[in-house]
């Protein structure tokens, strides 16, 4: 219960049995943000599944849980967003009736220069954060539809705010930049986040479709979690100067989790840190125009759609969906 005279953007949710019984996918939970948004759901006492591509990290991820949360629910499945053809067996692994959220963290950035391609003939970056995550969202989507209020939780990214993507060069094939790519892969994740919530609202479907950003995090503000990963503490002082303006990973996992676990959460949401974006406790934010266009979003889902030979979910004809200046009206 909201306490007389609490904004909702001020409250934390007790964590305390409130997961209980409920069933959370959590994709790229063995390192970063992931890890700990599947940790404090684990100590929220949800049934966590670690969605990772490599098997053997997934269980050091487990173990190092189980140190902060000893009696954690955990589970792990095989998730290679990069290999399209893996993922019918990913979801049918599950062995679950329901599924109460699935949170699509997973993600690469480029590591060199070169423009690389998944089996596919994808460029790697735009397949495996946006068409991956996409082509996984319509394996589960009638597992979804079958669980009452199910949320599918899109983690984007602080810098699309200041990305734009090109619909005639989705796979960067005519002017690659690594990092440009990138940010246009976690816009076109937010984009299709937004499209989810008009299409669900079109077909009048209870599940959510929540948009989450993790502000800029750090590795070296980030306490240590052995045998997974290791913080110094001559990394941590140095990186003390810069906790002024951006978080370690487990407060950038803070407004995923809040989205999955606050009901007062609606769908069609952003969510990220309270200061500039960057770091702070979770609030609401209004996103920019850019990010909930409905005709630039509609053209990226059909677009993903030929590209993985999938439709998550087909938006019945001539039904009026929320605007992008809705979408400005119910921000912060």
């Amino acid at each position: 219960m909201q306490a007389p005279g609490t904004k909702l953007d001020d409250m934390t949710p007790n964590s305390d049995h409130q997961a209980a019984g409920k069933t959370y996918l959590v994709t790229g939970a063995s390192a970063g943000i992931g890890y700990f948004v599947a940790e404090q759901l684990a100590a929220a006492n949800a049934t966590v599944v670690l969605g990772c591509r490599d098997t053997a990290k997934a269980d050091l991820a487990m173990r190092a849980i189980r140190t902060q949360v000893p009696d954690a629910r955990l589970r792990s499945v095989r998730v290679d967003l990069a290999d399209p053809s893996s993922l019918p067996a990913t979801v049918e692994s599950l062995d679950v009736d329901h599924l109460d959220a699935v949170v699509l963290n997973a993600g690469v950035m480029p590591t060199g220069p070169d423009r690389r391609v998944n089996a596919a003939g994808n460029e790697l970056t735009f397949a495996t954060n946006h068409l991956g995550h996409f082509a996984l969202l319509a394996h589960l989507m009638p597992i979804l539809i079958a669980t009452p209020n199910a949320r599918v939780i899109t983690v984007g990214s602080f810098t699309a705010r200041s990305a734009r993507l090109d619909l005639t060069d989705l796979q960067s094939e005519h002017d690659y930049q690594p990092k440009r790519t990138y940010e246009r892969s976690k816009l076109a994740q937010i984009l299709i986040g937004f499209e989810l919530d008009r299409r669900l609202r079109a077909h009048g479907i209870d599940n959510a479709s929540i948009v989450v950003h993790p502000g800029g995090a750090l590795d070296s503000l980030t306490p240590s979690r052995p045998p997974l990963f290791s913080r110094t503490t001559t990394q941590h002082l140095l990186a003390l100067p810069a906790g002024a303006l951006v978080h370690g990973k487990h407060a950038g996992a803070e407004p995923i989790v809040r989205a999955v676990l606050d009901n007062e959460i609606t769908s069609g949401e952003l969510w990220g840190p309270r200061i500039f974006g960057l770091r702070g406790k979770p609030h609401r934010e209004a996103p920019h125009l850019h990010m909930t266009d409905p005709a630039t979003a509609a053209e990226l889902w059909t677009a993903s759609s030929k590209l993985t030979e999938l439709d998550p979910l087909p938006l019945p004809p001539n039904i009026p969906v929320r605007t992008t200046s809705e979408y400005q009206r119910h921000g912060a």
